[in-house]
């Protein structure tokens, strides 16, 4: 049995997608960008191919009628060449712009317009002739051989048509004077070229949805490749212990700089430890700054110590604090009245040592059920 992980039977994914992009592996038809090249140039001879004639013929003619001064001096004759050539280019401007822009049209319409620079670099297994003679003889060059031969046999036929229907036309021209027999010949020349360039559109009908096909195909992948490059985008796993590691022990280290801004510190009094911390001005209720359990429980009663925050031993309400209130966030409302009590015995704490009395701390603090049942049943305190 054929082993199916190694057949490309999957669809590229976004990253296969980007990276073939990045290196240049875009759908491109060569037919497409062909087709609208001479059809570019067509019809830009045919709006602006009279006026460029005008024009190349009056620098013509100015270029040959000079004054015997000129003719002797090689320095005005090279000046002089100079500016006939540029004033020729400038002529010729518009239909280099043209061109140009009808050679971006093309790639850019199937989204090959992305600039890869990978595309320039040097190849040396480009310069090996064995190589070339193997993408001569390949599936590839053959396909593009009969491309070759479907283009020939499709304008052929035509062109020899469009020929024997203008050889009046073209017999007449010897009875026309020279301006106007070259005018009339370009004029022909024009339309015939216009026509010749459209009947290729076919043949860019064909071939554009076929490299579009084949791009697809080209991209597809092995069961294995996209197993592959998800295990490669998610990160092994030891990375990513190593950076749930990090991220934990800058968690702590941030929540356990929380710990001095508490109120309180509700115990177990061994097992969990959460501080709180409430501002009457800018909270609804009691935040949990800092809460663990066993060794960071102990962090953090030890912490607390050292900043004099004080500790209140309160175990169903400590476990219900830990299991109910995400790190950083207020209480739930069903603790607010036992959080309340210990709260207000904490102030009076404060207020004891100045008036010499001892207040009594609270006892039977009322923690809901259904709070007290998030916790594993099996934690004993």
């Amino acid at each position: 049995m054929a082993d199916t992980s190694q057949e490309k039977s999957e669809q590229p994914t976004a990253k296969r997608k980007n990276k073939a992009r990045d290196e240049g592996q875009v759908a491109n038809s060569k037919e497409l960008n062909t087709t609208v090249m001479l059809l570019a140039a067509a019809a830009s001879l045919l709006v602006l191919g009279g006026g460029i004639v005008d024009q190349l013929q009056s620098i013509l003619r100015s270029s040959f009628t000079l004054e015997r001064e000129v003719m002797l001096d090689p320095a005005m004759l090279h000046a002089l060449l100079q500016l006939r050539i540029s004033q020729a280019l400038l002529v010729l401007l518009p239909l280099f712009a043209i061109l140009t822009v009808a050679a971006i049209i093309g790639p850019v319409s199937l989204g090959a317009g992305h600039f890869a620079r990978k595309k320039l670099a040097p190849k040396l297994k480009n310069l090996n002739p064995i190589s070339g003679l193997k993408r001569i003889f390949s599936t590839r060059g053959l396909m593009e051989l009969g491309k070759a031969f479907a283009k020939f046999m499709l304008v052929a036929p035509i062109a020899l048509v469009l020929l024997w229907q203008l050889s009046g036309s073209l017999l007449s021209l010897g009875y026309q004077p020279l301006e106007q027999g070259v005018r009339h010949a370009g004029y022909i020349l024009a339309w015939a070229f216009l026509l010749l360039s459209a009947i290729l559109i076919l043949i860019a009908l064909v071939d554009v949805p076929f490299q579009i096909w084949k791009h697809q195909k080209d991209l597809r992948m092995t069961k294995q490749e996209v197993k592959d490059e998800h295990r490669n985008s998610e990160g092994k796993p030891e990375v990513k212990r190593k950076i749930r590691q990090v991220q934990f022990e800058m968690s702590q280290r941030r929540m356990m700089g929380q710990i001095p801004q508490a109120d309180v510190v509700v115990t177990n009094p061994t097992h969990y430890a959460v501080a709180l911390q409430y501002d009457q001005a800018g909270m609804r209720a009691p935040r949990v700054v800092a809460k663990g359990m066993n060794l960071i429980a102990d962090e953090i009663r030890t912490r607390a110590e050292e900043a004099k925050v004080p500790l209140f031993s309160a175990p169903p309400l400590a476990r219900a604090l830990y299991y109910t209130t995400p790190l950083d966030q207020e209480i739930p409302a069903g603790l607010y009245v036992a959080v309340a009590h210990i709260l207000a015995y904490i102030y009076k704490l404060r207020t004891a040592d100045a008036e010499g009395y001892t207040p009594e701390p609270p006892t039977d603090l009322p923690v809901p059920d259904e709070l007290l049942r998030r916790a594993p049943r099996s934690e004993s305190f």
